[in-house]
Formats: C-alpha cells, sequence, structure tokens
C-alpha cells in the first residue's frame, strides 16, 4: 500500500492516510477481506506516530469501511458494500461530468460522444 504524506498540505496527516485508504477501498484496489498493514507496521513506514495512525484506523472503521479484530489486526470490511457502491458510484457521475465538459470544450455533441464511448468499449471487448 502507497501512501504519500504532505507536510505541506492543510489536512491533518491522519486525514490523508483515510483519504487514501478510502480511495484504495472505492477503487477496489483493496477488497473485502483484505488486510491493511498493522498500525505500528504503518507508522514506521510512513516515519509518523502510532497515535496518528490509530487514529486514522479508527476513523476507516467509524466509516465502516474497515473492521478490526483485537490480535488480529484491521482488514477491509465487507459489511458495506452498498455504501462502497454508492460511493464509487458518485466518483463515476464525477468524472462523466469531467468529460461532458471537455466534450462542451471541444465542440463534440452527445452523439459523438456516444459513438466514442461505444469504440472505446468494443477495443475492450
Amino acid at each position: 500500500m502507497n501512501i504519500i504524506l504532505s507536510n505541506s498540505s492543510g489536512e491533518p496527516i491522519y486525514a490523508q492516510i483515510v483519504s487514501q485508504i478510502r480511495q484504495l477501498i472505492l477503487q477496489g484496489e483493496l477488497a473485502a477481506g483484505d488486510p491493511l498493514p498493522s498500525i505500528r507496521q504503518l507508522a514506521k513506514d510512513l516515519q509518523i506516530s502510532v497515535i496518528t495512525t490509530k487514529r486514522a484506523y479508527e476513523e476507516l472503521e467509524r466509516e465502516g469501511l474497515v473492521d478490526s479484530l483485537v490480535g488480529k489486526g484491521s482488514f477491509v470490511s465487507g459489511m458495506n458494500q452498498q455504501y462502497i457502491r454508492e460511493q464509487r458510484y458518485r466518483l463515476l457521475e464525477e468524472k462523466m461530468k469531467e468529460v461532458m465538459e471537455e466534450s462542451r470544450l471541444l465542440g463534440i455533441g452527445f452523439a459523438e460522444m456516444v459513438d466514442i464511448f461505444r469504440t472505446l468499449k468494443e477495443e475492450q471487448e
């Protein structure tokens, strides 16, 4: 798991960890049941306080994205699949809005956008 922290960001370190792990889960790079690094290991890898890492994991647990089992570690939750689906759907909508805006700037109409999308889909099959 590759987490990049920025000391110049106005966002607290624990929040940076939460948002990056959340993104990995929502993008499907971390699936239900996948283990997360131990709190101590992640703190060591990121060269930060164990307290900061613990706070990030607790926030992910409150969101229902992570389950922590005493003595076993923390794992991506399998219980909140509807939430994960809704969030991924929201991300898809945002990307589609970006594509629509770019198409508008290029003067591409809806029908042409559909043709481009159809061609890309055919290439994947």
